[in-house]
């Protein structure tokens, strides 16, 4: 029997990611919900400082080290300030999501 195993780059990796694309349904409105909550989660439930330099991180693409250049701080506190930024959005999205996608009324 020939060894079949799941290897990265391989054509059958090819083949199991086309095969998953395939069947998985149209999340569209998932996603769009997921990404209007993160905003609103970075705006209201994360710190300014978590804010920032998730911001540089993710969105701009800067490393730790220019993160911390930038701020006049150090590397592993940048790291350390991004890790509970990360734990707030995550505890916010999984427990407090029921506030979050509440409709908001416009007075």
């Amino acid at each position: 029997m020939a060894d079949i195993r799941y290897r990265r780059g391989s054509p059958y990796a090819a083949d199991m990611a086309a095969y998953s694309l395939a069947m998985a349904g149209d999340n569209s409105q998932q996603i769009g919900r997921l990404r209007r909550n993160m905003m609103l989660a970075l705006q209201e439930d994360v710190t300014p400082r978590q804010r920032e330099c998730m911001l540089l991180y993710y969105a701009k693409g800067l490393n730790m080290r220019q993160i911390g250049e930038q701020m006049g701080i150090d590397k592993s506190t940048v790291s350390r300030i991004i890790k509970r930024g990360e734990r707030r959005l995550r505890r916010c999205l999984r427990y407090g999501a029921d506030q979050l996608l509440a409709p908001r009324s416009t007075d």
